[in-house]
């Protein structure tokens, strides 16, 4: 094991670079695949005719699909009915698709958890459905949904390491072309790498956390 090779300045930021790449998709996942999972979740939730029952085949097929599969999809096959993406932005693509239907399934979960007193009372009051829902319902079930929705997101983090198997320029890509280098590297590449997800996924624990005791 050679650690002051494999921790040499040159290496330790080519690692950096990739860790950036993982960030960055990890980032704008999140952002979209919790604007899509609040969208379905809810539009289930309020169970619309027909729409509600395709969103729900949707998120039950794309739910017990490997996300592996979902990635060599947006990357192999939408070029053959021709739509070719960018490694980048088929890994987004795959993981957005991936985490809306688990989101969206949390998102429903923490709806139908607000008791049905609150939306009879507020329906009452004189607050249109969409009113009760948007403020009353939502924002108490976003608040119960803190916990498991952080818990997604750092499984969303680590999930961007499958983007390995297309050559996406992430961490793990970066970590498999330094072993490729020198055998004796592969150790100590793999303990910074396994820092560096520790480091951010236990961040996002640790802030999870401190929300959930705050609105306790």
């Amino acid at each position: 094991m050679d650690f002051i090779g494999a921790y040499a300045p040159s290496h330790l930021t080519f690692l950096l670079e990739g860790f950036l790449v993982t960030l960055e998709v990890a980032f704008l996942s999140i952002v979209f695949s919790f604007a899509i999972g609040i969208i379905v979740g809810t539009l289930r939730y309020a169970k619309i005719p027909v729409v509600s029952r395709i969103l729900a085949v949707i998120v039950e097929l794309v739910r017990n699909l490997p996300l592996l599969l979902i990635i060599f999809f947006t990357y192999f096959a939408l070029p053959e009915v021709g739509l070719k993406l960018e490694k980048f932005y088929a890994a987004i693509l795959a993981l957005v698709i991936f985490e809306s239907a688990m989101l969206s399934e949390i998102v429903r979960s923490g709806l139908n958890s607000v008791e049905k007193g609150q939306l009879e009372a507020a329906r009452s009051s004189g607050l249109t459905y969409s009113q009760t829902l948007w403020h009353i319902v939502l924002p108490q079930a976003l608040r119960r949904m803190v916990p498991p929705i952080v818990s997604q997101f750092i499984s969303l983090l680590k999930d961007t390491s499958l983007a390995v198997v297309i050559a996406l320029p992430e961490l793990m890509n970066h970590a498999q072309i330094l072993n490729g280098r020198n055998v004796n590297y592969v150790i100590p590449t793999f303990l910074i790498v396994a820092v560096m997800y520790f480091v951010v996924n236990y961040a996002l624990s640790v802030f999870s956390k401190r929300l959930e005791n705050k609105h306790v």
